[in-house]
């Protein structure tokens, strides 16, 4: 049977619609896959349409700042311009810190005071350094101190029985405190040299191990020797912690003292336990305890030196008042803070021998009384006499019942002048003499000669002393009080009927 032409060409007609049908959903397909596409692409090169809103209705409301990090405080609003409740928060406008950076902020958090650098004085670092050092080398020493007392008494080679050992551990440390008791009677003198009597604590406090160590090659003189050591090293504890807060204070520039003396506290506790970490790795190699101890002790002494030198302190003790004063009447110029603190004598110890003795007794100061009633007249407008002893080479000044501060100051820098003329006086005669071997030789011949050099020094005084506080107090020097602890002898009228 024929084919009919009409179904072939619904046939090929039908074809023909689905292969068009066909190529459109292609076309459809890959326009959807454009767009999609594009749409993709736009999305992640700009930020999302949903966020404009939002930002557009934060409100910042003020702005602060913490430690260096600034904040902005911002609050949402709705359409009709009224805050949103509980929408108040901070936002930092700071990058996040690296953790290393992290690390040093929380560090310094506990050995800085807050606010530093513009909170303390510009000699806290050099000072906390060498503060830092020194009780890295006492935390060393410690570590082998102990064990060298711990192996004397018996404990690690078994020589004793426990109460032994306990009684003489015991009998130790009651021997320091009561060291410790018996020298805080000597409180008042750590206001006047504190810097000489710190670094001497210091030396004790190295005198003391040395003593400790000694026990190793004696153990059967444990207890005389422990005992000895640690009342040594108590005095060493009480004059530490007594010249602490006048350091610390001359640090502090506001009311933050208490900040100071932590924070220093902790920079002394972090170099002692790291100390104490090195000398134990140490001390499991078994070193030569003599060659430890002079390493050790070498560097605490050092930085016990520095420290101590880097501070800068205010007022006048009799150390920076001998040095502001010879360079006054050598320049004609007051030393600054930093120049009187630096030349300062740290080795100038309260029981050293001074040639110039403020606040003496009449007969210590006078060797016949025709010689203090030729000097007397002298003086009657002051509150002090000023005089020289030719037997023991020094200048001394008696002061009145009336002497004030300023008296005080004022003899003695009358004595430093007189012993000046007396110096320049002694050099001229060696000199035409061909003596300089001995400049100490006496020349106040007679009391007239004497007399005759302090009524000179009398007129110097008159004309430089005023001169001499005021450049003082330019240069930063406190003048109103002074620490230059005088003697307790005070001359008062009399009746001479």
């Amino acid at each position: 049977m024929a084919p009919n032409p009409m179904n072939m060409s619904m046939k090929q007609s039908a074809n023909s619609t689905s292969s068009i049908a066909g190529a459109a959903a292609s076309s459809s397909q890959d326009i959807l896959i454009r767009e999609t596409l594009r749409i993709s692409a736009n999305l992640a090169s700009t930020p999302l349409l949903e966020t404009a809103p939002l930002e557009s209705s934060l409100r910042m409301i003020c702005c602060e700042e913490i430690d260096g990090r600034r904040w902005k405080y911002v609050a949402e609003t709705d359409a009709c311009g009224r805050f949103k409740k509980n929408s108040f928060r901070p936002l930092s406008l700071h990058t996040p810190q690296a953790p290393l950076d992290e690390l040093m902020s929380f560090v310094r958090s506990y050995v800085v005071p807050e606010g530093f650098p513009d909170s303390v004085t510009p000699s806290y670092v050099p000072y906390m350094t060498w503060r830092a050092l020194k009780h890295f080398f006492g935390g060393a020493m410690g570590v082998f101190t102990t064990q060298t007392l711990l192996s004397s008494v018996g404990v690690s080679r078994n020589r004793a029985t426990p109460g032994a050992v306990a009684i003489n551990w015991i009998l130790k440390d009651g021997a320091g405190r009561v060291g410790k008791m018996l020298f805080a009677r000597q409180g008042k003198k750590f206001d006047y040299d504190l810097k000489q009597l710190r670094f001497a604590g210091d030396l004790l406090m190295e005198l003391g191990a040395g003593v400790e160590l000694a026990t190793a090659a004696v153990p059967h003189l444990f207890l005389p020797l422990a005992c000895a050591a640690n009342v040594v090293k108590n005095v060493a504890a009480v004059t530490s912690t007594s010249t602490r807060t006048p350091i610390y204070k001359a640090f502090a520039k506001g009311e933050n003292i208490g900040d100071v003396t932590a924070k220093g506290e902790c920079v002394g506790n972090i170099a002692d336990l790291l100390g104490t970490g090195l000398s134990i790795l140490i001390a499991k190699r078994n070193p030569s305890l003599v060659t430890t101890f002079s390493l050790l002790s070498c560097g605490y002494i050092l930085s016990s030196y520095r420290e101590v030198k880097s501070v800068v302190l205010h007022t006048l003790n009799s150390a920076r008042f001998s040095v502001a004063v010879e360079s006054f009447l050598r320049t004609g110029r007051v030393p600054t803070l930093q120049e009187g603190n630096m030349n300062e004598n740290i080795f100038s110890f309260p029981w050293k021998d001074k040639p110039v003795v403020l606040g003496s007794r009449v007969k210590e100061a006078f060797q016949d009384p025709g010689a203090y009633v030729a000097i007397e007249p002298l003086f009657d407008k002051e509150r002090y006499i000023v005089t020289y002893n030719p037997s023991k080479h020094k200048v001394y000044a008696v002061l009145k019942d009336q002497a004030k501060s300023d008296d005080i100051l004022k003899a003695a820098f009358h004595a430093h002048v007189l012993m000046s003329f007396i110096k320049s006086s002694n050099e001229g005669k060696a000199s035409s003499l061909k003596q300089k071997d001995d400049l100490n030789t006496n020349v106040m011949g007679t009391v007239a000669d004497l007399e005759a050099s302090i009524a000179d020094s009398c007129k110097i005084v008159a004309i430089s002393y005023g001169l001499f506080k005021n450049k003082a107090k330019e240069q930063g020097w406190t003048m109103s009080e002074s620490l230059l602890n005088p003697g307790r002898a005070r001359l008062y009228p009399h009746d001479n009927r």
